[in-house]
């Protein structure tokens, strides 16, 4: 149940009216995470959707996109999160398996994928400067310094939507997961 103040599509005017019709156009429906964060800092929301077309430009696939968004959902606990990436990550090609044991932290069948995997989910747990032998590690597997400043992007933004939902306990409207 939502705990913040959420509006539905009719009920939005201004800005968040129009940030709400165009994510129904680009997506087809305005998801609840997008509704509660637009309902209340419209503002917020388009730095989202800023961000999100930032990181459609990046030279991370969307295969690695998805897979930190599905670690990293799962290591925070964001149940809306899983859901909605389990979705998506079938999009760029995961099988539901596949997004469980990326949720599970790693990938053995692409050890570039294991490696990114593994690194995020340390980046997120651990505190302190990253261990050279893990940079090391992520350039093994053919990441590229770009890459290396273009996976904290994409790490922040699914954190900030997994803390707002935590926060509001965003009703999921995606399919479940288990």
């Amino acid at each position: 149940m939502n705990r913040l103040h959420t509006l539905t599509l009719d009920q939005a005017e201004g800005e968040t009216a129009e940030l709400f019709a165009s994510i129904k156009r680009n997506v087809g429906k305005l998801p609840n995470a997008y509704a509660v964060i637009g309902s209340n800092a419209p503002n917020v929301l388009a730095n989202v959707l800023h961000t999100g077309a930032t990181l459609g430009k990046s030279t991370l696939s969307k295969r690695e996109q998805e897979a930190i968004n599905l670690s990293v959902s799962e290591a925070t606990g964001c149940d809306y999160c899983v859901a909605a990436h389990t979705f998506t990550g079938k999009l760029a090609g995961y099988s539901d398996e596949q997004a469980r044991e990326l949720r599970a932290g790693g990938f053995a069948a692409d050890a570039r994928i294991d490696t990114l995997v593994k690194f995020v989910l340390g980046l997120v747990r651990d505190r302190g400067t990253v261990e050279a032998s893990a940079v090391d590690a992520m350039r093994d597997v053919g990441f590229s310094d770009r890459q290396l400043v273009e996976i904290p992007l994409v790490v922040s933004a699914i954190l900030f939507t997994n803390m707002v939902n935590r926060i509001n306990d965003t009703v999921v409207d995606f399919p479940k997961v288990a």
